[in-house]
């Protein structure tokens, strides 16, 4: 079972599916179908979700898609994240997502602290922390690439190892830090990546 907050925010995040634009769904059927082979041929999913400083969008990504993946029942799925450079999980990040129901408890403080992320009671947690996508906590081969910010789209041309890549881009909550805003974005950023991730894994 899903930690209970968050399976209250994922069942409201189904309401929001009718509302994601038809072309929008289009983008999003492409990893669905990846999802989808990769089971069909009886193998492991692997996904590294990648964003220029692997601080913000990109560990939300992972994470919600972890958290679908257990909600739909659907076994076998490994969630990465990496970036062009490292940096260190945004603490905004961490909020939001702690707010919208996962269990996050930093391990190892530092510039680069290191989260121990629960979302289901029967399932192990995960251990998130900023890294290169091509740092060996993530599979050098047999997986696909989301880049989720068009930075680190343009910048980087080519991941080894990959075997398909989908751009699913969103908008960098940064861009609010110190605003008024501020809070109100990170949570919109969380729930529009969750709902997707939900709505991704929902279709397979």
């Amino acid at each position: 079972m899903l930690l209970t907050a968050l399976h209250h925010t994922i069942q409201q995040l189904e309401q929001d599916f009718a509302a994601i634009p038809p072309a929008r769904k289009e983008l999003l059927q492409q990893l669905t179908a990846y999802i989808r082979q990769k089971k069909e041929c009886q193998e492991i999913v692997k996904l590294i979700f990648i964003c220029t400083h692997n601080s913000r969008r990109s560990h939300m990504a992972q994470l919600w898609a972890q958290a679908a993946a257990s909600y739909y029942n659907i076994p076998d799925v490994q969630c990465y994240s990496g970036g062009t450079e490292t940096t260190a999980f945004n603490p905004r990040a961490v909020m939001a997502m702690q707010e919208a129901g996962f269990g996050i408890q930093s391990r190892q403080d530092g510039s680069n602290p290191v989260y121990v992320v629960s979302f289901a009671d029967e399932e192990a947690p995960v251990e998130v922390w900023s890294k290169k996508f091509d740092d060996a906590a993530n599979p050098a081969a047999g997986f696909c690439a989301i880049m989720t910010c068009s930075d680190a789209d343009e910048n980087c041309p080519f991941v080894p190892g990959v075997e398909s890549r989908i751009s699913i881009t969103y908008d960098d909550p940064k861009n609010f830090d110190g605003n008024p805003q501020e809070e109100e974005k990170y949570r919109e950023r969380a729930r529009q990546i969750g709902a997707e991730m939900l709505y991704i894994f929902s279709e397979v």
